[in-house]
């Protein structure tokens, strides 16, 4: 494993894991306000939130990008 990859605080983790996390933190309510997406506003589900986020790369980066800062705080 490289340095880089250490650095990476993405690495390891899986979508899944950063969803649930993410949900765990925020709750869906205010995941939906801090990412304005449908699958976190209408009847929410990891589920089905994750078959959104593998198709759709912006709403995924939005994601990656939320979970590295409160890893941040």
């Amino acid at each position: 494993m490289s340095l880089e990859q250490n650095k990476d605080p993405l690495h390891g983790k899986t979508l899944e894991m950063i969803l649930n996390h993410l949900v765990n933190y925020y709750g869906w309510e205010n995941l939906a306000y801090h990412i304005d997406i449908n699958s976190f506003k209408k009847d929410p589900s990891i589920k089905s939130s994750l078959k959104f986020l593998r198709a759709t790369p912006w709403a995924r980066k939005k994601v990656e990008d939320l979970y590295i800062s409160i890893l941040e705080e």
